[in-house]
């Protein structure tokens, strides 16, 4: 199967802009942040994740490099993120690791890479804050090898309606103090991007979504 490349936003775009400085800002911190979210919800999220890695293998969004201690030593690795100031600490943290890992400045709206380059894209917390989710998830379909594997762990919109009433509250402030989106349904960008779901599980009152899915090879 052929996956279209999208037409894309340009990088330089007031919401996009607006989600780096958010990073750019939040990377001193961002471990001490993030680490109390990942125990009360997303505890061994990223050691599931990285162990259905394979091959040569793009993360979107990489981070401060949270994911890296939990790669197969055989994985070949590339990283993107938007924020510098993000990836120069997945920098030091690979080196402290001895992890070799290429780190690139990158949109994920927009990914620098041809067609059909990796075996696997994982994307973990990355979702919610990019602005287009569904050009995102086109764009790793797009760069995904036939037979290759996406995989996705994040918050999403729960489907208890008294979860979901409160998520609805506090998405726009989440939205513009942390480029937080609380509602969204990553299982659906997934199907229309035409990758084929093989794993969907929630927990955590549904608010936490592990998924897996693979490009077809036609």
């Amino acid at each position: 199967m052929t996956v279209p490349r999208q037409s894309s936003p340009d990088p330089g775009t007031a919401d996009t802009d607006r989600v780096r400085a958010v990073y750019d800002k939040q990377a001193r911190h961002y471990d001490k942040i993030i680490a109390v979210a990942e125990r009360l919800l997303f505890a061994g999220g990223r050691q599931w994740a990285c162990r259905r890695a394979r091959g040569h293998v793009l993360e979107v969004g990489v981070g401060t490099g949270r994911n890296l201690s939990h790669y197969a030593a055989d994985v070949k690795l590339t990283g993107i993120d938007l924020s510098s100031a993000m990836l120069e600490r997945a920098r030091r943290r690979a080196i402290a690791l001895r992890r070799p890992i290429d780190l690139q400045v990158a949109d994920a709206q927009q990914l620098p890479f041809p067609e059909a380059s990796f075996d696997t894209v994982l994307a973990t917390l990355t979702l919610c804050s990019i602005p287009d989710e569904a050009t995102a998830v086109a764009e790793m379909a797009r760069v995904l090898r036939p037979g290759g594997r996406l995989v996705l762990l994040d918050h999403v919109a729960s489907p208890h309606s008294m979860v979901r009433a409160v998520q609805r509250l506090l998405d726009p402030l989440f939205v513009r103090l942390a480029a937080d989106h609380l509602l969204r349904r990553p299982e659906a960008v997934v199907a229309s991007a035409g990758l084929v779901i093989d794993e969907l599980t929630r927990s955590k009152l549904g608010l936490v979504t592990r998924l897996g899915a693979h490009r077809p090879h036609r």
